[in-house]
C-alpha cells in the first residue's frame, strides 16, 4: 500500500505538504505547481486514501445521501443518479440513495443516513416543482435536484423550462410552419407554465401571433387522444409542440387516422428523449432532452464546493449532452437543454 510518506519523498516534499494536497485542503496553502506535482506522483504510484482514518482525522465521512421521491422508481431515475454517482467518485465521496414516499418514510431515511454521519444532502424530485425543505435538513449541507425551495434560498438545479418551449418552437418555425400547436400538461406544474411562456416567445419573436385555440392541455389516454384529435380537425395546425414525448404519440396517431405523414404533412418536437418512444415511434421524434445527467452531476459538484468551501474552478468536467452551468450560478442554476434532432421535423 502506497502511503504519504513515499509520495513525499518522491516529490521532495514533506509529508505534511502531501496530506494538504491529497485531503483537498492545498488551496491557499501549497503553491499549485507542487500540487499538480503531488497529485500526478500520487496517481502515478496508485495511492488510495484511507477513508476511515480519514473520517477520524477531519470528521468528514465523505458519504453524501440522495433522497429521492419516486425518483428511483421513474424513467429517468438512472441518468440523475449516475451523474450523482460520477461526480462523487470524481470527488472521492460514496453516495447512497434512498426512495421515499411521504414524509414519515422520508424523515426516517433522513435519520439513518445522519447516523452514518453524512456531509450532506441531496433532496431530489420526480419532475420539476416547488418544494418545502424538510426541517431535519435544514442546518445541513443540502442541494435540491428538479426541485426549487419555496424561499429560493437552497442552492438547486433545474431544467431551463422557459428555453425548452422557446427552442423546440423556434425549430418548428425554422421548418416553415405558420400555424403552431402546443399540446401540454393539465396539470399544474413549473414545466407547464414555463414551456408555454417560452412557447408565446418564440412565436412573438418570428412574427406569428399567439392563438389560444392552438394549445389544448390534456392528461392522458381516450380524452387526451379526443382532445388532440378536435385540434387537428378545428384547427389544421401544421407543426406540434409537445410537453413531452408521451403527448407526442397521440399527434402521431391522429396524424395517421387521417393519412397525414409526420415530417411531410406536419412537424412534431416533443420533451424528454424518452428511451421507449425514441425506439418506437417513425418516423423518430425530434425531441428536447431533458438533462438529469447533468443535473445529478452539478448538484453533487455543488454540494462538495459547499461541504469543502471550495470553487471547484480547477476540476475537469465529463461532456454532456447540455452544458454544465457554472457552480456559483443564481438559485435556481437552470441548464440550458439540448434539441436532438431526428425525423419528425419538415
Amino acid at each position: 500500500m502506497v502511503t504519504m510518506k513515499e509520495i513525499a519523498n518522491k516529490a521532495g516534499v514533506s509529508v505534511s505538504t502531501v496530506s494538504l494536497v491529497l485531503n483537498g485542503r492545498d488551496e491557499g496553502r501549497v503553491k499549485s505547481k507542487i500540487a499538480d506535482n503531488v497529485r500526478a506522483i500520487a496517481t502515478k504510484l496508485g495511492y488510495r486514501s484511507n477513508p476511515l482514518a480519514s473520517s477520524l482525522r477531519t470528521g468528514k465521512t465523505h458519504i453524501l445521501g440522495f433522497i429521492s421521491e419516486e425518483v428511483a422508481t421513474t424513467p429517468y431515475a438512472g441518468g440523475m443518479i449516475l451523474g450523482a454517482q460520477t461526480a462523487a467518485s470524481q470527488f472521492g465521496y460514496m453516495l447512497i440513495t434512498v426512495s421515499t414516499d411521504g414524509e414519515n418514510s422520508e424523515s426516517e431515511e433522513i435519520a439513518a443516513l445522519k447516523r452514518y454521519g453524512t456531509d450532506g444532502f441531496l433532496y431530489a424530485k420526480m419532475s420539476n416543482r416547488i418544494t418545502h425543505v424538510p426541517s431535519s435538513l435544514a442546518q445541513t449541507p443540502l442541494v435540491l435536484v428538479n426541485a426549487t425551495d419555496s424561499l429560493g434560498k437552497v442552492p438547486s438545479v433545474e431544467p431551463d423550462e422557459f428555453q425548452i418551449g422557446y427552442d423546440a418552437t423556434t425549430r418548428l418555425v425554422k421548418a416553415g410552419c405558420a400555424r403552431i400547436a402546443y399540446v401540454g400538461c393539465l396539470e399544474p406544474m413549473i414545466a407547464q407554465d414555463d414551456r408555454l411562456e417560452g412557447y408565446q416567445a418564440a412565436l412573438r419573436d418570428a412574427g406569428l401571433d399567439y392563438d389560444d385555440h392552438l394549445v389544448v392541455n390534456v392528461l392522458n389516454n381516450g380524452p387526451a387522444l379526443t382532445a388532440v384529435s378536435d385540434l387537428f380537425d378545428a384547427e389544421h395546425p401544421d407543426g406540434f409542440f409537445c410537453f413531452n414525448d408521451a403527448r407526442a404519440w397521440y399527434v402521431y396517431e391522429c396524424a395517421a387516422r387521417r393519412g397525414l405523414t409526420v415530417g411531410k404533412d406536419i412537424s412534431v418536437v416533443g420533451v424528454d428523449n424518452h428511451r421507449v418512444f425514441a425506439e418506437t415511434l417513425e418516423p423518430t421524434l425530434t425531441t428536447v432532452e431533458l438533462p438529469h445527467f447533468e443535473m445529478g452531476y452539478w448538484a453533487v459538484a455543488k454540494l462538495v464546493s459547499i461541504i469543502e468551501g471550495r470553487s471547484m474552478d480547477d476540476v475537469s468536467r465529463p461532456a454532456t449532452t447540455a452544458p454544465l452551468p457554472p457552480i456559483d450560478a443564481p438559485i435556481p442554476a437552470k441548464i440550458h437543454c439540448t434539441l436532438i434532432e431526428k425525423t419528425s421535423v419538415k
